[in-house]
């Protein structure tokens, strides 16, 4: 049981800042942005959920189920993430890529203390044993110094796929299109920083600052941390109803008001970024099916265009009616890995993405989000992300792009690139 108490907030862009450098003295922090960007599906600006209470950490085998049976025991506030490698839970597959940042497969925390803002209206919620603590909390809170960082040093950004090694990975995954293994495939790559001595909220300070993406995140579990600045939807479920909103199709921002709106255009109308779109949607639309009411799912909006402070990007809305005999981790589990992160047919793509991509995805193109003690949640895609591992001092981030049959190995290359832009500038 919570206690729920309410504040209204004069000034809360400083009250986030304050509220985040609080949170840092607790082990388990997860932070939901969504920068007041505004869309329909929004519930909250902001979430803060700190120190847990109770717990799940599991690699992939049987994970689903732990989570399932955490969820539906505990019938509270839940917050964590799902990493990629959950799907050698769900299918026979593997990962045997290296991996430097060694986070667990799955993570979960029951929070003593949630902070929902939405405009000036923050709701306070304590588990009751703590509840005599919100007072004084708030008082510190607000107290809370402005931190002004500096830059404790400069990384060594490495490149794990050097690009003529991109483009001969790219020729392969075209000749398994040819011969009809896929048509459609998400192929990432790997930057990295050995010896890594950073400040993770400084970093997510400015990644927010400069990406400003609805579903950005911090992240941290001890010694290791997510900053994503994600402006994906995985999967939001209130109610019955179930809503998926895969991206497919990005192209650059430009200073000039001109060039910008042809930048726009064109990837409206770009015939290869819509096909990469649709055949996503399609593969959303066939996942939703398996826990959906008979004839409930439905595409409510097909490759709109939304534009972002990096990139434009082309997104879809697929909803549906989950049908009663599923749960909410039902859902979860027939629907990830998210489409926009693998490729069509799913299976098949997971095995062929594996033996050519270098590094084991972990965290990256998992999901990060929450669920409520109704069994609602919300779940973001975690792209545009910067990974660290305190412990052992390194520092990642991926990116990556989808290749189609129309694909051309440097222009894939190239959009790589340009994804990748605002964590470099970050970290350098």
């Amino acid at each position: 049981m919570r206690v729920s108490i309410h504040k209204n907030i004069s000034d809360p862009k400083r009250f986030r800042q304050q509220l985040l450098s609080w949170a840092q003295q607790f082990r388990e922090v997860v932070f939901l942005d969504s920068n007041s960007y505004t869309q329909q599906y929004s519930s909250f600006d902001f979430i803060l959920a700190v120190d847990a209470f109770t717990s799940l950490k599991t690699d992939y085998f049987n994970a689903f189920e732990d989570l399932k049976q955490y969820q539906q025991n505990t019938k509270d506030w839940l917050f964590g993430y799902l990493s990629y490698d959950l799907k050698n839970d769900i299918e026979a597959l593997s990962s045997e890529n290296f991996d430097g940042l060694d986070f667990p497969d799955l993570f979960f925390f029951q929070p003593k203390k949630i902070f929902l803002l939405k405009e000036n209206q923050l709701e306070i919620q304590y588990l009751l044993f703590c509840d005599d603590e919100v007072e004084e909390d708030f008082e510190a809170i607000e107290k809370e110094p402005i931190d002004v960082f500096e830059s404790v040093n400069k990384l060594e950004i490495k490149q794990r796929v050097p690009k003529d090694l991109y483009v001969q990975k790219v020729q392969k995954m075209l000749e398994h299109i040819q011969i009809g293994d896929m048509y459609e495939a998400n192929f990432c790559m790997e930057f990295y920083a050995e010896n890594a001595i950073i400040n993770p909220l400084e970093k997510f300070q400015k990644l927010n600052e400069i990406s400003q993406a609805p579903f950005s995140v911090f992240f941290k579990n001890n010694k290791q941390y997510l900053l994503s600045a994600s402006p994906e939807r995985y999967l939001k479920k209130v109610g019955e109803t179930i809503i998926s909103q895969p991206i497919k199709g990005t192209s650059k921002r430009f200073l000039d008001l001109e060039e910008d709106e042809n930048s726009k255009r064109h990837l409206e109308n770009d015939s290869k970024e819509r096909a990469e779109n649709i055949m996503i949607t399609d593969l959303v639309r066939n996942d939703l099916s398996h826990t959906a009411q008979k004839g409930s799912v439905a595409v409510t909006e097909l490759c709109g265009i939304y534009s972002f402070l990096q990139v434009h990007q082309m997104i879809s809305t697929v909803t549906s009616k989950i049908d009663p005999q599923y749960s909410a981790i039902d859902v979860l589990k027939t629907t990830f890995p998210m489409g926009s992160m693998t490729g069509a047919p799913k299976i098949s793509v997971m095995k062929i993405i594996e033996n050519l991509e270098e590094t084991k995805r972990g965290l990256y193109s998992g999901a990060v989000g929450y669920f409520t003690p109704e069994s609602d949640f919300d779940f973001n895609v975690v792209i545009r992300s910067i990974l660290y591992n305190q412990e052992n001092n390194y520092v990642s981030f991926s990116v990556g792009s989808a290749i189609t049959a129309q694909s051309i190995p440097e222009k894939e290359y190239e959009e790589c690139l340009l994804k990748a832009k605002a964590m470099h500038e970050v970290l350098k």
